[in-house]
């Protein structure tokens, strides 16, 4: 958290969640993160080892942001901002602790969305299934899934001060891709 707080603070004020906005601005965040997700999400199962590619399938989120944008253009009549994720492609997950540092910045952005969703009710009669399950998210299983992973990361890396480092760096670099995309 230390090392990219200033990275966070940075994608929180590009994006304003805690704003209220038009649904259309809504409706180009919620792409972005589709986007991401898309191109993200692959690319972190396959550099997963294997023992932990079924731990990540259960908390895989990008189907709520695709869901979300495809509520939006049926009901909302809003359609999908073109967006490129060209940086994904770039980050490196040569590591389990890379994996686990671009991990962090999703974790953290699932828990983010319980303080995200509430705001979205209220200002744009948003909800789960109705264009705001990707921030609504796991609901109630939300906090649960935040402390496993953290459990998983310091199991995984260790006390090692080198892999604590990849880590830092993983997160740091994932925070810059959404920052772009954004």
């Amino acid at each position: 958290r230390l090392t990219t707080r200033a990275e966070h603070a940075r994608l929180e004020h590009v994006l304003h969640l805690a704003e209220t906005m038009a649904l259309e601005r809504y409706a180009a965040i919620l792409c972005g993160f589709d986007v991401f997700l898309r191109a993200w999400e692959p690319r972190i199962h396959a550099a997963l080892p294997e023992r932990l590619q079924g731990w990540f399938r259960t908390r895989r989120r990008g189907g709520f942001a695709s869901a979300d944008v495809e509520w939006l253009r049926a009901v909302a009549r809003i359609e999908p901002v073109p967006m490129n994720a060209r940086l994904v492609a770039t980050l490196p997950l040569g590591d389990v602790a890379e994996v686990l540092g671009s991990l962090y910045v999703i974790e953290d952005w699932a828990l983010g969305g319980r303080l995200a969703a509430p705001h979205l009710k209220r200002s744009l009669g948003l909800g789960q299934g109705r264009g705001a399950s990707y921030f609504h998210g796991f609901g109630g299983e939300t906090g649960a899934m935040w402390n496993n992973f953290r459990v998983l990361a310091s199991l995984e890396i260790g006390e090692s001060s080198r892999d604590t480092v990849r880590a830092c760096q993983s997160a740091r670099r994932t925070f810059a891709a959404l920052i772009d995309l954004f």
